[in-house]
C-alpha cells in the first residue's frame, strides 16, 4: 500500500496572491502618503484664516509625526501578532476622522487633537511600514528590495497625485471641504486591508524562534541597528520639514502658492524613479553604502538650493533633484533590517527605527514653525539639514550589514 504524495502546490495561484499582496499594500501606501503629503498646503490657508502664527499648525503637525512614529513599533508587533488587515481598517478610520475633523479645528487644542493626536494614531496603524511588511512575507529574498522599492514608489506617487488634487479642492471648494474630501480617501486604507490579511508564519518545528521582546533585545544590541535608527532621524528631518514648510517658504519669497503644490507633487514623481531604482539598486549592491550617498547627495542638493536665489527654475530643479533622494532611503533601510534580522519580526522592528524617523520628524517640522516665528526666516532649518545629510553618511558607512550567524537559512527568507 503506498500514500499518496500531497499535491504540488499550484504556483500560478501562489503568484496570483502574491501579486494581490503587492497591488494592495502599493495602493495603502500611495492613499497613507499621498493624503498626509498635502497637510502642508494647508498650512498658510488655515493659519490666516484662523488668526495663528505658524507654530500652531507646524506644532500640531510636529505631533503628528512623533505620535505616528511612537506609534508605529506598536502598530507592527499588534500586526505581526494578530494579522495586518484588522491594524490596517482601525488605522484608516482613524486617518479619515482626524483629517475631517481638522477642518473644524479653530483652536490650537483643536488641530493639535485633530490633525495631531487621531491623525498621527492613524497614520502608525495605516502606514506604509505595515504594508512593506506584507508584502516582504509573501516576495522570496531576491525580490525583497525590490518589492520594498515598489511599495515606497507607489507612496510617492500618491504625492504626485494627490498633492495637486488637494491644491485643486482647496482652490474649488475651500480648504475647509478640501481637509473632507482629502479624508474620504484615506478611508478607502480601511476597504483595502482585507486584501492584506495574514501574519508572519511560525518556524517548522525545531526551527528557531523568539518573542517580540527577544527580537527588539537583540536588535537594540546589535550596533548597526542601532545606526539605522540614528541616521533614520536624519531622514525624517529633511522629509517633514520640507513637506510642511516648503509651500509656504516659496510663497515668503513672492511666488505662486500653487508652485509649492507641483514641487511638492514634482517631489513624488521623481521619487517614483528615484525609491523604484533604490530597491533595484540595494537588491544587487550594499545597502549600507547606497544610503551614505544618499544622504550625502541629499546635503549637497540642499546647500545648492539655500545657496541660489529662489527662482520657479530653481524650485523645480530642487525639487525633482530632493525628489530622487526623497524615500530612496526606505528600501536600503527596510532591506537592512530584514537583511540582518529576517523578516518575522520587520514590521516591530522596522516600526521601532521609523520611530527614529519621525522623532527627526517631529524636529524639522517644529523647529521650522518657531525659528521662523522667531527670526522671520528658515535659514537655521536649512543648515540643520546640510549638517544632519552629511553626519547620517557617515553614519551609515561602518554598519555591519551581515546576516545574523544564529539564523538558519529559512529564518532569514
Amino acid at each position: 500500500m503506498t500514500t499518496a504524495s500531497p499535491p504540488a502546490p499550484d504556483r500560478s495561484a501562489l503568484r496570483g496572491v502574491v501579486l494581490v499582496v503587492i497591488v494592495a499594500a502599493c495602493l495603502v501606501g500611495l492613499l497613507n502618503f499621498g493624503v498626509r503629503a498635502g497637510f502642508g498646503l494647508f498650512l498658510e490657508p488655515m493659519s490666516a484664516a484662523n488668526g495663528w502664527g505658524r507654530e500652531v499648525f507646524a506644532t500640531a503637525i510636529a505631533v503628528q509625526n512623533l505620535l505616528w512614529g511612537a506609534g508605529q513599533p506598536f502598530a507592527g508587533a499588534l500586526a505581526d501578532r494578530y494579522g495586518t488587515a484588522r491594524v490596517l481598517v482601525g488605522g484608516g478610520i482613524l486617518y479619515a476622522i482626524g483629517t475631517m475633523l481638522m477642518a473644524v479645528s479653530t483652536t490650537p487644542t483643536a488641530i493639535t487633537l485633530s490633525g495631531g493626536l487621531i491623525v498621527g494614531m492613524g497614520l502608525s496603524g495605516s502606514s506604509f511600514a505595515i504594508a512593506l511588511a506584507a508584502m516582504a512575507r509573501v516576495v522570496p529574498e531576491e525580490k525583497r528590495s525590490w518589492a520594498l522599492g515598489l511599495g515606497t514608489a507607489a507612496g510617492s506617487l500618491g504625492q504626485f497625485l494627490l498633492v495637486p488634487l488637494g491644491q485643486g479642492f482647496i482652490s474649488a471648494y475651500g480648504w475647509q471641504t478640501a481637509l473632507v474630501l482629502m479624508g474620504s480617501m484615506a478611508l478607502l486604507i480601511a476597504l483595502l486591508a482585507p486584501l492584506l490579511k495574514g501574519k508572519p508564519a511560525k518556524p517548522a518545528a525545531g526551527g528557531f524562534d523568539q518573542s517580540i521582546g527577544e527580537a527588539v533585545r537583540e536588535a537594540f544590541r546589535h550596533r548597526g541597528y542601532v545606526l539605522l535608527f540614528m541616521g533614520f532621524f536624519v531622514c525624517g528631518f529633511h522629509v517633514a520639514f520640507i513637506q510642511t514648510h516648503l509651500p509656504a517658504y516659496i510663497v515668503d519669497k513672492g511666488l505662486s502658492p500653487a508652485l509649492g503644490a507641483w514641487a511638492l507633487g514634482l517631489v513624488g514623481l521623481f521619487n517614483v524613479i528615484g525609491a523604484y531604482s533604490a530597491g533595484l539598486i540595494a537588491g544587487r549592491y550594499s545597502k549600507k553604502y547606497l544610503l551614505s550617498i544618499i544622504y550625502g547627495l541629499r546635503a549637497v542638493v540642499i546647500l545648492v538650493f539655500i545657496l541660489t536665489p529662489v527662482s520657479t527654475a530653481s524650485v523645480l530643479v530642487f525639487s525633482a533633484a530632493m525628489g530622487l533622494l526623497w524615500l530612496s532611503t526606505v528600501p536600503p533601510t527596510s532591506g537592512l533590517v530584514a537583511q540582518i534580522f529576517g523578516p518575522r519580526y520587520m514590521a516591530t522592528l522596522f516600526g521601532i527605527v521609523f520611530f527614529g524617523h519621525q522623532i527627526g520628524a517631529f524636529m524639522g517640522v517644529w523647529m521650522g514653525g518657531v525659528l521662523y516665528d522667531s527670526t522671520g526666516s528658515y535659514d537655521i532649518v536649512w543648515w540643520a539639514g546640510v549638517a544632519l545629510g552629511i553626519t547620517a553618511a557617515l553614519l551609515h558607512w561602518p554598519i555591519d550589514d551581515r546576516k545574523l550567524e544564529r539564523l538558519p537559512a529559512a529564518a532569514a527568507e
